[in-house]
């Protein structure tokens, strides 16, 4: 095994959250930082790859709250970086639904539907106010509205909850920041934010990242802790020893154990890692020879009404990101997400292109390729976001990001009011590294005042007794050493 590597500040993950924590400190002049990431490049879930001849998000694609009366960090970083995005509007999909036989749902039926269920979780979020201890399944169910059962109430419950929601609470982003949501659609990626960020505090060659002070492939398995510092131990046998480390990992990862802790994190912080749920959600991408959907105005997205919930259930197409690409994008989440991330890729081309062909007829073409992000599977990343209960407790937030001695959690999943957003990462990275700042100067105080503590008794018992100023500070050492000499060396001045 190598000698230990040493720096001041040990940050795992180079997700939006640990480069922004790496920023700030820099910033602040702690430059003795060593960023170790899993994976081949910076980024974490916001990730992109080449896809039918264009760029494709695999994870973060859009920035959401745009427009308010606050600026979104994110936004501005976007305008700066000149990158490229377009305006979505989703909101009119839900009139856009078509049925088993690809016929469109009327907009009035669909209109009673949406409302139908917009009342149901008007209802739902009603009884968990008033029973904010109660698991929202175990509710009693008497008085509420029914559960969505036709398809048609499916899809839209789908819409409602995993993908306008997204199974996050968004009303702080839009409230704050506006409702306005762009897609990326730039050839460098919505990771080009991330490596502009970087440039400003680590050395770059050719647009890419050459300081040493970030290694990639570096998969971090173990992490001892005491009162004097940490040891991180990776998958290769590395060894890195700093005064702190900053955890910017998912919350997927913190219940998965990829991490031992030496001595294990402490009861109260568990509980809390467990109590937060890790949500999957999965763009599927399919490359044609040719399209075949309606384009124009409020028609980017559709939706298919299926008797089973969130299957193959919500449609984007690629023209107003890239015209002429030919690509459609299909989104799951959770469970389906997990079922498809389990089996061949040419089994859900095969499930894709039949509900295809049920809206569209059979004479459409055939999916040349098809691209399936396994983030769930993914043991750097275990899911795609963090997901509270809605009326979450606060001591349940807090204790999520609370330090443990020497290890400091960031991440989109320690943000109170934008967890699942790209910037509750960014926000994230900055609040934990100011709190990291402050606990190193008030860790400095704490050690300049234990020393003069310990220099007292020393200077006590080698003082004469001529030496007794009372007028002295307590804490002035120099200052007494100065007259401990000139005393000393002066018995008879007086």
């Amino acid at each position: 095994m190598d000698n230990p590597t040493r720096c001041s500040v040990i940050i795992v993950g180079a997700g939006i959250s640990g480069i922004t924590a790496a920023k700030v400190l820099a910033e602040n002049g702690v430059e003795d930082v060593v960023i170790l990431e899993a994976a081949d490049t910076i980024g974490g879930r916001i990730r992109k790859e080449k896809f039918g001849g264009v760029t494709v998000e695999l994870g973060a694609g859009w920035i959401a709250g745009v427009g308010g009366k606050q600026s979104n960090p994110v936004w501005e970083l976007a305008r700066r970086s000149n990158l490229r995005t377009c305006f979505s509007d989703y909101s009119n999909a839900r009139y856009n639904i078509y049925d088993h036989s690809g016929k469109i749902f009327p907009s009035g039926v669909a209109a009673q539907s949406y409302q139908k269920a917009v009342e149901s979780a008007i209802q739902k979020l009603r009884h968990l106010e008033s029973n904010p201890h109660v698991q929202p399944n175990l509710l009693p169910t008497d008085d509420m509205a029914p559960a969505p059962k036709s398809p048609i109430e499916l899809a839209i419950d789908f819409i409602l909850h995993d993908f306008e929601m997204a199974e996050v609470e968004p009303i702080s982003t839009y409230v704050d920041f506006g409702e306005r949501e762009f897609l990326v659609a730039d050839e460098r990626g919505y990771e080009h934010l991330l490596y502009k960020m970087a440039e400003t505090f680590l050395a770059t060659s050719h647009g890419q990242i050459t300081d040493t002070r970030l290694k990639l492939n570096q998969v971090v398995r173990e992490l001892q802790h005491s009162r004097n510092g940490v040891t991180v131990k990776t998958e290769d046998g590395s060894v890195y020893e700093a005064n702190y480390v900053i955890l910017s990992v998912s919350i997927g990862v913190l219940q998965s154990h990829l991490i031992s802790f030496s001595p294990p994190l402490p009861r109260w912080k568990t509980d809390a890692i467990s109590n937060c749920d890790i949500m999957v959600y999965t763009k599927v991408f399919l490359k044609f020879p040719r399209k075949f959907w309606p384009c124009g105005p409020g028609k980017e997205f559709f939706i298919y009404a299926h008797e089973r919930r969130g299957y193959y259930t919500f449609w984007q197409h690629m023209e107003n990101a890239y015209p002429g690409s030919n690509i459609l994008v299909v989104t799951l989440t959770n469970g389906e997400s997990k079922r498809i991330e389990a089996q061949a890729d040419e089994e859900t081309m095969k499930e894709a292109m039949e509900v295809l062909r049920n809206m569209f007829g059979h004479d459409i073409p055939c999916a040349t390729d098809i691209l399936v992000p396994r983030w769930w599977n993914n043991r750097f990343q275990r899911g795609s976001y963090s997901n509270y209960p809605i009326y979450v407790n606060r001591q349940l937030v807090d204790d999520i990001k609370a330090p443990v001695g020497r290890i400091f959690f960031t991440g989109e999943h320690t943000s109170e009011k934008f967890s699942g957003y790209v910037h509750g990462g960014y926000f994230s990275g900055i609040e934990t590294s100011k709190a990291l700042i402050e606990e190193m100067r008030a860790e400095k105080e704490r050690r300049r005042e234990s020393q003069s503590l310990l220099m007292e008794p020393l200077l006590a018992l080698s003082l004469p007794p001529l030496a007794a100023q009372p007028n002295i500070p307590k804490f002035d050492t120099p200052r007494q050493l100065f007259l401990h000499t000139n005393l000393v060396n002066e018995p008879n001045k007086s």
